[in-house]
């Protein structure tokens, strides 16, 4: 049979079923998707490819999928550094976003985002930002697959003047998006503190009724928790439950202060934690109790925020981290695995998203969104487990190649579609406006 790509490779962790590490197995890809995962020498037997890839140094895994992103702030990577989480909000993001968010601002940084993650081996992300129809506009252009935050707060700005209309916006963008094959939709309503109770509601009818997820900042720090229960008198999930938004839609993104209790109403009602341990550590916002979540049964996602406050988008990085400091936390050196933390990056992340049936892990019938890691490295010698060292000891330029939907957007480490030399010198523009006084 005569196949589009078939990729015979060194070792395929499938991340379903869990525990798999394949050796000298073979993907085949065809329209866009798999079609068959089985040994090499049998591959060769039955199939022929258009482009046949022999990758016997390598890994290949299911895209990355980075669940928590503010893609376009790549653009302030750096720029305010070692602040608690609302001194370098108020005094430093908000200001700088008031002077200078535009269309322009937006396509540039996230096309800045998204050359960074296809290196890193990141295929999809989940995005929260302004002006998200140029968000998804880069998306499909590069290639990548997205998922776009309707963003809603109370303030205006340039995006929109109330919630009412961000809310109209973002349900009109849901309809154009629709028949989209790489990018769909989030309801994004900021945090419960930016938030009041009546477009926080409507967030969550409309969510409910075309069945989308609702992507928010919670329980990001104690100072969140302090606050809200002196101005309401409530703790934030709790406020968000009682106007129906803790549901198996509910995305939280952080939750470093969790209660026993709290765990459990998340696990009853089928909700998901994105967990960003690097922006936590680095704003010293707490430590999401993974495995305590984990065991109670709730899916944990990974994301790396964004790289104005982590400074980057590397879940290579983020995936060890989150292993090394879950053990810690847990004060358990079995808790949170490296598998655990790849299922994280994977097929967790696209539960969250409900995109399970179609990425986060190679199974046949799945989207060929697949990536290729370089083990024959100094630094990944010896080789006795290929899990251990994607977690423990690889780094993201180890990633060569990345498909998405069978397309290949990164060769030899070399993107395709996107223009480095252009973008470098838009970057450069922006560096000098940006550092401006």
């Amino acid at each position: 049979m005569i196949v589009d790509i078939l990729i015979h490779a060194g070792w395929i962790i499938p991340v379903e079923p869990p525990f798999d590490t394949l050796k000298h197995h073979s993907l085949v890809i065809h329209d866009g998707r798999i079609i068959d995962l089985l040994p090499t020498e049998l591959a060769k037997q039955r199939y022929q490819g258009t482009t046949v890839e022999t990758l016997e140094n390598h890994v290949l895994l299911p895209g990355l999928i980075n669940s928590h992103t503010h893609a376009a702030m790549n653009l302030m990577c750096g720029i305010a550094d070692d602040l608690p989480l609302m001194e370098w909000l108020q005094n430093h993001i908000w200001p700088l976003e008031q002077k200078w968010m535009s269309e322009e601002f937006v396509k540039d940084g996230t096309d800045l985002a998204i050359a960074e993650m296809l290196r890193g081996g990141t295929t999809c992300f989940n995005d929260m930002y302004f002006f998200p129809d140029i968000t998804a506009q880069q998306a499909q252009q590069a290639g990548i697959r997205a998922t776009v935050g309707l963003i809603v707060i109370d303030f205006p700005s340039v995006w929109a003047k109330d919630s009412d209309e961000y809310l109209s916006k973002g349900l009109t963008l849901h309809e154009q998006l629709r028949d989209s094959s790489l990018c769909n939709t989030a309801f994004a309503p900021h945090a419960p503190y930016t938030i009041s109770d009546a477009p926080l509601q409507k967030t969550g009818q409309y969510a409910q009724q075309l069945q989308r997820p609702v992507h928010i900042h919670v329980h990001e720090t104690l100072y969140e928790i302090e606050q809200a229960l002196e101005h309401t008198g409530k703790r934030p999930l709790q406020r968000l439950q009682e106007l129906g938004l803790v549901n198996a839609s509910l995305v939280a993104v952080h939750a470093t202060q969790l209660t026993d209790e709290e765990i459990i109403l998340l696990a009853e009602v089928g909700a998901h934690i994105v967990h960003c341990p690097e922006s936590n550590l680095k704003l010293a916002s707490g430590f999401c109790p993974v495995a305590k979540c984990l065991d109670a049964g709730i899916n944990v996602a990974l994301g790396t925020d964004g790289a104005a406050s982590n400074n980057d988008l590397d879940m290579f990085g983020e995936m060890r981290t989150a292993a090394l400091l879950g053990k810690a936390v847990a004060q358990d050196a079995s808790a949170v695995s490296a598998m655990t933390v790849l299922r994280m990056a994977t097929i967790n992340g696209a539960k969250a998203l409900g995109l399970a049936d179609e990425i986060g892990s190679l199974r046949i019938g799945k989207a060929a969104d697949v990536i290729a890691i370089d083990l024959n490295t100094l630094e990944t010698q010896p080789l006795y487990d290929p899990l251990s060292h994607i977690v423990y000891s690889a780094s993201r330029q180890q990633v060569t190649d990345v498909w998405v939907a069978g397309k290949r957007l990164l060769h030899n480490r070399q993107l395709t579609t996107v223009n480095l030399t252009e973008l470098q010198v838009k970057i450069a523009i922006w560096q000098q406006r940006l550092a401006e006084k």
